[in-house]
Order: structure tokens, then C-alpha cells, then sequence
């Protein structure tokens, strides 16, 4: 599986600059950038990046994270907080070596927040797994980069043959087992089926616009723990458009 690096709203460029290395130290060939709030091509951003540089020059923007996410199948998100609404957190050994199952093309993505305050309960829903890395209580707080850095020598220690040894090899073995099962559908998919449903619980009454948004969470929280497939999510959008259809042939 192909793995873009999605950076949202990185404020700082020598942060961006110094992801940028790392994205060449490892492997990774596509940096994504969700509304940054700093110049992410500027000669601050090119000190850290050293021979990094070219990914700051082919970096592609996105005004949100959905839309960077649209065409991702597995997506782990970090976070920094103990515990937060919708997915459980994952060990991140085990998130990630489920990141990295390689059975197809499919683009698979590493999703990492703001600097000041990371990312919010809903751009966490958008993920399939939701990681916080291990740090002493009494400073939890990990600089951008530095996470970055943790998480990609990670995957590269998954990547290398004989590499997932111990807690790793373990996590590897769990995530195997599910080895059968088909891909997750693309994001993009998920959030159409997830808007026609809400059309259509608005419509008949069983969601009200002040609480949808709270409700539809938990839905999506739902349907990402499930992992649904193409045909899974098919499946729903052909429901949802059923029901419309007899809805309105009982309207007066």
C-alpha cells in the first residue's frame, strides 16, 4: 500500500520542513497539506528540509481534511489526548502495521494535527485508527516532527524483512489474521453514503438539525470501527436511496 504523510494546518515551516526530510529519510513520496498556516516552500521550511526540498515543491493542498482523506482506504490518525469521543485509541504498533497491510494499490494515509492543538472530534472519525504515543506523565506533549519521526521509523521497522520482532511481531500477527477480509471503501464513498443518510433522517424526522450533527458522529463512528467495504457502502447508499424513493410516495 502507497502512504501519503497528511500534515492539518502545520503552523510552524521549520516543522513542515523538518516532516519533509523525514517523509525522504523513509520512503515516503507524498506530503499532504491541509490549509497550512505558515509558507510551506519558504526558505525557513528549505533549511530543515535539507534534500527533502522536492517534497515541499510537489507538497499537494487541500482546504480540509475530508478532502485530503477522499481517496484514502486506511487512515490512522494521532492523537494527544488520553481519551476522546468516537474511536478508541489503538496501540500504535498495532494501528500501524494494520496501516500497513499491503494487499493492494490502494493509498493508505498518516495523519497528524495541529501543533497547538491537534485534531478535532471530527477529523478523528474521518480516521479507521486513532494512536497516542507513549510519553512521560509529567510532559506528554510531543513537538510535530518528533512524532513524525517516531512513527515512520515504526513503519520502516515493520517494512524490513525480519523487522516485526516482540510487541511488532505480534501486532503484525493480529492484523494478519484479517488477512481475507477486502479493503476498506475509499473515504470519499464513506462521506457520500454518510450525507445521503443524513439527508434522508432529516427528511423523515428521525434526526432534527440542532442534534444531527452529534448524532451522525456516532454513525460514523460506528461505520469506521466496521471498516465497510465497496460493496458494504454500496449497499447502504442503495438502502438510503429505497427509502427516499417510499417516503416520497407517501407524501400527499
Amino acid at each position: 500500500m502507497s502512504l501519503a504523510l497528511v500534515l492539518v494546518e502545520p503552523a510552524g515551516p521549520l516543522n513542515v520542513g523538518s516532516v519533509a526530510r523525514l517523509c525522504a529519510n523513509f520512503g515516503i513520496a507524498q506530503l499532504r497539506l491541509v490549509a497550512p498556516r505558515c509558507d510551506h516552500r519558504g526558505p525557513e521550511a528549505r533549511l530543515m528540509a535539507v534534500h527533502g526540498g522536492a517534497l515541499l515543491d510537489s507538497a499537494l493542498l487541500f482546504p480540509d481534511l475530508a478532502a485530503a482523506l477522499a481517496d484514502c482506504r486506511r487512515v490512522v490518525a494521532t492523537s494527544g489526548r488520553i481519551e476522546q469521543e468516537g474511536l478508541p485509541l489503538s496501540p500504535a504498533n498495532e494501528a500501524l502495521a494494520w496501516l500497513r497491510q499491503d494487499r493492494s494499490p490502494a493509498l493508505g494515509a498518516l495523519v497528524f494535527g495541529r501543533e497547538d492543538r491537534g485534531l478535532s472530534n471530527d477529523e478523528l472519525l474521518l480516521a479507521g485508527r486513532v494512536v497516542r504515543l507513549s510519553t512521560d506523565a509529567a510532559y506528554s506533549s510531543l513537538n510535530l516532527s518528533h512524532a513524525v519521526a517516531i512513527c515512520l521509523h515504526e513503519l520502516q521497522q515493520l517494512d524490513e524483512d525480519g523487522g516485526m520482532t516482540g510487541t511488532a511481531a505480534m501486532a503484525g500477527m493480529a492484523t494478519a489474521a484479517a488477512d481475507d477480509a477486502p479493503e476498506p471503501c475509499p473515504r470519499a464513498a464513506l462521506e457520500a453514503a454518510l450525507a445521503d443518510a443524513e439527508a434522508l433522517l432529516l427528511e423523515v424526522g428521525f434526526l432534527y438539525p440542532h442534534t444531527a450533527h452529534a448524532r451522525m458522529a456516532k454513525l460514523r463512528g460506528l461505520l469506521q470501527r466496521a471498516q465497510v467495504t465497496d460493496a458494504e457502502v454500496a449497499l447502504l447508499r442503495g438502502m438510503v436511496r429505497q427509502l427516499r424513493w417510499a417516503a416520497q410516495q407517501r407524501t400527499p
